[in-house]
């Protein structure tokens, strides 16, 4: 089960980071983007929006306010979910992906995992 990571970060403090650590750590597979190019825990952090195979969940972590530059990018990626962790709410791309039959979770990512529930 592949996962994007969308809004990673290198600040081990910041949840995007954990979660690409604890996802990685679990044997899921994991591919993330975000602002600065890195590595967490051996997944590297694309700068560059890439054309994924077999995503099948994007996890987000970043804001509503910035997400529709995301929206035809995340929806070409066909996955069959999309969480959307603390802070990342948006009822209006939930609306977009569930009509085209895409899960839309408000949960978190790390929540799920330490509860396996993901």
């Amino acid at each position: 089960m592949k996962t994007l990571v969308l809004g990673a970060s290198l600040k081990p403090h910041r949840f995007s980071h954990k979660a690409v650590a604890k996802l990685a750590s679990k044997g899921y597979e994991v591919v993330a983007f975000g602002l600065n190019e890195g590595e967490i825990n051996g997944v590297t952090i694309d700068t560059k929006l890439k054309e994924y195979n077999d995503i099948h969940t994007v996890t987000l972590y970043m804001n509503p306010n910035r997400q529709p530059d995301f929206y035809e990018y995340i929806l070409s990626l066909q996955p069959e979910r999309v969480i959307f962790n603390p802070g990342t709410e948006n009822p209006d791309f939930c609306k977009m992906l569930q009509e085209k039959e895409i899960k839309c979770e408000v949960a978190c990512t790390l929540v799920m995992l330490a509860s396996n529930q993901y």
